[in-house]
């Protein structure tokens, strides 16, 4: 399919799910409702895989905090278009560069459970120094709401004890990405 049928097929898509964000975060089921065939929703899975490997593949190259925008570019790929919340910590070697990525818990669409505990157990694991929490809203509004904002105080009060630095709050949305540390959060 190419030409003026891509083009077409391309603008249903865009107005069906909104951007191409979202058209890439959509489960398969949902796209294949749209689409002629399923070799285009394999393509359309191809292609995100592909977005996302290439994006963290930018963020793993070098300390993570000097490079924020492609921190930010590849977390909007990956989360902002989720259903339901998602709570991810990175976790950074004294260097700052990625050791891992995990996800911690998947909740509902307002809320994820978090547990300092666990994120500290996992960050002691790998040898983590420091980390940086991330979770969506798929209200599509970044903003950290006041829960948002305790849980990240017992995060690091947690860490704290544990020599374990917590660098930043991420909030990922379709309306954006909103930083704890920006805001004067941290």
């Amino acid at each position: 399919m190419g030409g003026e049928a891509a083009r077409l097929w391309s603008d249903l898509l865009i107005d069906r799910f909104g951007s191409l964000a979202a058209l890439l975060a959509a489960k398969p089921e949902l796209q294949a409702r749209i689409l002629p065939n399923t070799s285009a929703v394999a393509f359309l899975g191809t292609l995100r895989a592909a977005m996302l490997h290439s994006l963290r593949r930018e963020i793993s190259a070098r300390p993570v905090l000097s490079h924020l925008q492609a921190l930010h570019d590849y977390l909007h790929i990956a989360i902002a278009h989720a259903p339901a919340e998602q709570l991810w910590v990175l976790l950074l070697d004294s260097r700052n560069h990625l050791l891992a990525e995990e996800v911690i818990s998947i909740g509902t669409i307002n809320e994820a459970p978090v547990y300092p505990r666990e994120i500290m157990r996992r960050a002691l694991e790998v040898g983590a120094t420091a980390l940086i929490l991330v979770h969506n809203h798929p209200s599509g509004d970044p903003q950290p709401s006041d829960t948002d904002i305790a849980v990240t105080r017992r995060v690091i009060d947690a860490g704290r004890e544990l020599g374990v630095r917590l660098h930043d709050h991420l909030v990922v949305a379709r309306g954006g990405t909103v930083s704890f540390r920006a805001l004067g959060l941290l």
